[in-house]
């Protein structure tokens, strides 16, 4: 194998600081950043960490692929049709081997919408079940979503769901590598996966790890469930190297400070409020400056305070 990116061995080395401000880093394409080869093999096409915008085309997660030697697997459809069709003009100025899977990381949108290139190029798509369910119930209103900002980019997407799904895991033996696609446990979002390449020592986390942007807490989001699948199945992978959903490749250290640190640190904060018999509106405000210079602070940290607050009030 032979050495890592020069890239990668800095944002190994140091947090990268990442901007809602940085312009487009690939202007002569509609993907935010172009891919990137992380390790031998696997390259990731790097969104933004704002939220979709016109500007950023709605890539504002990290569009993964595997050449396996023997076929390309992809990893997330994309927010749009226009995005997956230029990750596929990318895969395709790389490797002349066909993609022959694309797996989705999750339910939302930028996982999925991109979707309907792919089943137009007849590649099979794979997606935990919880997360067809998810697309399945909210597409529409995910669809309407992206069109508001996206607008004439909007053009040629329609819904796609997965064309297979798995509960557990999947093992894809495929060229040179064995692909571990794991259903975790509970954590950011039903039906997260996250994708491991256990000869590389790699994982394609997905939404399961944060580290330049504040991770979003939704209504279905248990932390304490995301924190007991990271302590007993996400640290247990060992991964040296970790894509996450958002945001530079990097190591477990960075991802489990921004990651499970920031939901210890949220949670004992909201504890102490309750134990302080403190209400919902204060709770919207409790300190999390330690996180403030993360990318979607602003939007999220609110939002997050809240919906912790609401989880452990009855836990």
């Amino acid at each position: 194998m032979r050495s890592l990116l020069p890239a990668l061995a800095i944002a190994l080395a140091v947090p990268v600081s990442a901007s809602e401000d940085i312009a487009d880093q690939y202007p002569g394409s509609v993907l935010y950043q172009k891919p990137v080869e992380v390790i031998p093999h696997v390259w990731s096409a790097i969104g933004a960490t704002a939220p979709p915008t016109y500007e950023n085309s709605g890539h504002n997660n990290n569009l993964s692929f595997i050449v396996t030697g023997d076929g390309v697997v992809v990893v997330n459809g994309g927010a749009a049709y226009v995005l997956a069709a230029a990750l596929h003009d990318e895969i395709k100025a790389v490797t002349d081997q066909p993609v022959k899977l694309v797996i989705d990381e999750n339910g939302q949108g930028h996982a999925m919408l991109g979707n309907s290139y792919w089943v137009e190029q007849g590649v099979p798509i794979l997606a935990h079940a919880h997360a067809a369910a998810e697309f399945e119930e909210y597409g529409g209103q995910i669809l309407e979503g992206m069109k508001r900002y996206n607008r004439e980019k909007a053009e040629g997407t329609f819904l796609a769901g997965p064309t297979d799904t798995f509960e557990d895991q999947r093992i894809i033996e495929m060229g040179d590598f064995r692909i571990e696609v794991l259903s975790l446990g509970p954590a950011h979002s039903p039906g997260d996966v996250s994708v491991w390449l256990p000869e590389q020592g790699l994982v394609i986390a997905g939404d399961m790890a944060f580290h330049e942007r504040l991770l979003p807490i939704f209504d279905n989001t248990m932390t304490a469930d995301w924190l007991e699948t990271w302590d007993t199945k996400f640290e247990a992978l060992g991964a040296t190297y970790v894509i996450p959903g958002h945001g530079h490749p990097t190591n477990m250290d960075q991802v489990r400070r921004y990651t499970r640190d920031y939901l210890v640190y949220l949670r004992e904060q909201i504890g102490e409020h309750l134990e302080a018999s403190g209400d919902l509106a204060e709770a919207y405000y409790v300190d999390q400056s330690p996180y403030a210079h993360l990318d979607t602070f602003d939007e999220l940290a609110t939002r997050n305070a809240g919906r912790v607050y609401e989880q452990m009030e009855f836990e």
